[in-house]
């Protein structure tokens, strides 16, 4: 089952209905959650599961052998709930890096990183950050209040006033130049 000398990884070659069973239920999964978790529908893991012995190829038998080797890795890409009336999703590219909750009203701010690398995450170093901090991150992925000519680029977003959550809506807190941005959720 471990790869051939002639590849220059040690990832299996295959994995089998039994192996995905039992990875499913070490992350303590029902066959519907596992399916949603690997992004394939239920009755696919029904099918791999239902004949144990079978061998399966295919991007599953990398992700079943990273799961062996890293169960917790479920736990670490799970959204938090969202207990928060503002969440924002902090992107490069498609990877979700920091997951920001917000309550505005009582100025509470609560994060979830997803990488280590801290260039990517909305805070760098900082886990906790303050309401101050986040106000200066959002601020940071718009235009200065200071521009020149900031009311004509106001009025060409359609937005009355300077607001950085209104202008991140309708820009995505995309920067010239970088592949970071914004989503947001209500």
């Amino acid at each position: 089952m471990v790869a051939t000398t002639k590849n220059n990884y040690i990832s299996p070659q295959y994995t089998t209905g039994s192996e995905i069973k039992y990875i499913r239920k070490l992350l303590n999964m029902t066959q519907r959650e596992f399916a949603e978790f690997i992004r394939c529908s239920k009755p696919t893991v029904e099918r791999w599961e239902s004949n144990p012995d079978k061998e399966i190829t295919g991007p599953i038998v990398v992700l079943i052998d990273i799961l062996k080797h890293d169960p917790d890795i479920k736990d670490k890409l799970k959204l938090p709930d969202k207990s928060m009336k503002l969440r924002l999703y902090y992107m490069f590219r498609d990877m979700i890096c920091t997951v920001i909750d917000i309550d505005e009203v009582k100025q509470k701010v609560r994060i979830k990183n997803y990488t280590d690398n801290l260039l990517f995450r909305a805070f760098g170093r900082n886990t906790e950050p303050s309401y101050d901090d986040y106000e200066q991150f959002i601020e940071s992925r718009c235009f200065p209040r200071t521009r020149d000519k900031m009311k004509i680029e106001l009025e060409h977003l359609g937005i009355p006033f300077y607001d950085p959550i209104m202008i991140i809506e309708k820009t995505e807190g995309r920067m010239a130049d970088d592949e970071f941005y914004i989503r947001i959720e209500r």
